[in-house]
C-alpha cells in the first residue's frame, strides 16, 4: 500500500494527518480569533512546511491571555518536536507571548544587549527616538538565539530543548515572511527537519473545481510512495502541491515527471506551474505576441486592473483601464451607444462587447476586456439575477462575449468574476494562438 497522502490546505480548516514528525503551528491575537483579520499565517505556514515535505500536524490559534498562552503551548509542545508561533512579540502590553511561553518552559528571560543595539540603530536610521517600551522587546529566553528582524523591531527567537525545536516569529507578514525563509529554514535543513534539496512543486489550475481536479489527476497518484499531495482551492483557482517526503526515493525530476502527466491530464484548466497568476500568464503571452491591453470594469472595480498592475514590466503590455460604473460613464468614456444601452441593458452581451471594444479604441490597445454584471447583494432582475455577470474580449481576430452566473455574496461574486476574466483571456489565447501569431505577423508588428 503506498504512503501517499491527500490533504486540503484551506485556512479554514485544520488538517488532520500524521507524520514521524509532529510539527504545530501557534498564531497569537485576539483580532485573529474574533475574526477582525484573516489568519494568513496558516495559510503561509502550511504552504512552507508542504513545500519542504512536512506535514503539520495542527494550528492553533489562541487569544492574547497569559494563563492560555502558557496552557496551550505547553500541550502543543508535550505532543511536537516543532512548535512555530507567531505574533505577540511587540513592545506593546498586549504582547506577552515571550513572558508566557518562558514560563511555560521554566527559562529564565534575560536581557539581550545585542537586541537593543539593534533596536537603537533601527530608530537612528529611522531618525526617530526609541520609545522606552521598546526595550521590553530586548528580553529573550536565557537558552534562546535571536532571529535578526530587519523589517521590524521585534525579533524572532529560536530555542533548542528537549530535543525539540521552538519557533517564535512576529506577527506582521512583511516581518515573519522573509524571517522564516532567510533564517528559519537554512537552520531547519541544518537540524534536517527540511532536506536541504527542495523537491515541491505546484501546478496551478482554474475555471474547474477542486473535486473535478481531483477526479483529472488522482490517479497518476496511484502507487506513488513517499508523496504528499495538497489541494488549495481560491477564487475560481485550485493549487495542486506535490511534495516529496524522501528525495532519495522521490526527487526533483520525478516530481516534474509527475507535473507533465498532470498537465496533459488536465489540458486547457492548466495554468502554469509554480505561483504565477492568470494575469502573469496573459502578459507573457501578449508580450511574445507584441500586443498591448485595455480593460473596462464595472462590478469588479478595478480589480481587472489591480491584477495587471501588481505585475513587474506590465508597462509594456497593458495601456489602462476604465471602472466605468454608471451607464453614462460607459456613454462618455467608452463610447457605448445610449441606445444600446437602453434597448439590452448595462448588464449584457451587446454591452460587454461594446465596453471591451471601446477600451481597446480609448487605450489604443490591440485586446479589450471587460466585465459588467451584478454583484449583489441587489440590483438584479427575474430574468438576471443578483450574480449574472458578461465578460467581453476583443482580440485582433474577432469578439466575443460570454454570460456567467456566480452565487457568491458581493465580494466573492467581485473577485470570481475578475478571476473568470482574466482566465477566460488565457483560454482565447491559448485557443486562438496561431491565428494571433498569424495576425501580428501580418501587422509587421511580429516576427515568425
Amino acid at each position: 500500500m503506498a504512503r501517499t497522502q491527500i490533504i486540503t490546505f484551506d485556512p479554514k480548516i485544520q488538517p488532520t494527518m500524521t507524520s514521524t514528525l509532529r510539527v504545530e503551528t501557534i498564531t497569537l491575537g485576539d483580532e485573529l480569533l474574533l475574526g477582525i483579520r484573516e489568519n494568513a499565517h496558516l495559510t503561509y505556514l502550511g504552504n512552507q512546511l508542504a513545500h519542504h515535505g512536512v506535514e503539520p500536524s495542527a494550528n492553533l490559534v489562541i487569544r492574547d491571555n497569559p494563563e492560555d498562552i502558557r496552557l496551550f503551548f505547553s500541550d502543543a509542545w508535550k505532543r511536537s518536536d516543532l512548535v512555530i508561533t507567531t505574533g505577540g512579540l511587540g513592545p506593546t502590553t498586549d504582547d506577552i507571548t515571550r513572558e508566557n511561553i518562558a514560563k511555560a518552559l521554566d527559562e529564565e528571560l534575560v536581557f539581550d544587549p545585542t537586541i537593543e543595539s539593534a533596536l537603537k540603530e533601527r530608530f537612528s536610521d529611522l531618525a526617530r527616538p526609541m520609545p522606552e517600551i521598546n526595550l521590553r522587546q530586548c528580553y529573550r529566553p536565557g537558552n534562546a538565539e535571536v532571529l535578526k528582524n530587519p523589517f521590524g523591531t521585534a525579533p524572532g527567537l529560536w530555542l533548542k530543548k528537549e530535543g525539540k525545536i521552538l519557533v517564535m516569529l512576529p506577527g506582521p507578514s512583511r516581518e515573519m515572511h522573509p524571517m522564516f525563509e532567510d533564517q528559519v529554514i537554512p537552520r531547519l535543513q541544518k537540524e534536517g527537519v527540511f532536506p536541504e534539496i527542495d523537491c515541491y512543486l505546484q501546478i496551478r489550475t482554474a475555471g474547474i473545481g477542486e473535486s473535478t481536479v481531483a477526479e483529472k489527476v488522482e490517479h497518476l497518484f496511484e502507487g506513488k510512495d513517499e508523496l504528499l499531495v495538497g489541494y488549495c482551492a481560491h477564487a475560481g483557482m485550485v493549487d495542486i502541491r506535490l511534495s516529496s517526503l524522501n528525495s532519495e526515493v522521490l526527487n526533483e525530476q520525478d516530481l516534474h515527471n509527475l507535473a507533465d502527466a498532470c498537465r496533459d491530464a488536465l489540458g486547457e484548466d492548466f495554468v502554469c506551474l509554480g505561483d504565477r497568476t492568470i494575469a502573469g500568464v496573459i502578459f507573457r503571452e501578449l508580450r511574445n505576441l507584441d500586443k498591448t491591453l485595455a480593460v473596462a470594469e464595472s462590478c469588479t472595480g478595478g480589480l481587472l486592473s489591480s491584477s495587471f498592475t501588481e505585475i513587474p514590466g506590465i508597462s509594456k503590455v497593458f495601456h489602462g483601464g476604465a471602472v466605468c460604473y454608471h451607464n453614462d460613464a460607459k456613454v462618455q468614456i467608452l463610447d457605448v451607444p445610449e441606445s444600446m444601452l437602453e434597448q439590452h441593458g448595462a448588464v449584457s452581451e451587446e454591452v460587454a462587447i461594446a465596453m471591451a471594444t471601446g477600451a481597446c479604441e480609448k487605450y489604443g490597445a490591440d485586446y479589450g476586456l471587460s466585465v459588467t454584471g451584478f454583484a449583489g447583494p441587489t440590483g438584479g432582475t427575474q430574468v438576471l439575477p443578483v450574480g449574472s455577470i458578461y465578460l467581453g474580449y476583443a482580440s485582433p481576430v474577432g469578439v466575443w462575449a460570454k454570460k456567467i452566473q456566480l452565487r457568491g455574496d458581493r465580494d466573492s461574486n467581485r473577485r470570481r468574476a475578475a478571476t473568470a476574466a482574466l482566465d477566460w483571456m488565457r483560454r482565447k489565447l491559448r485557443k486562438y494562438k496561431l491565428e494571433e501569431v498569424f495576425a501580428a505577423a501580418e501587422s509587421g508588428d511580429f516576427n515568425i
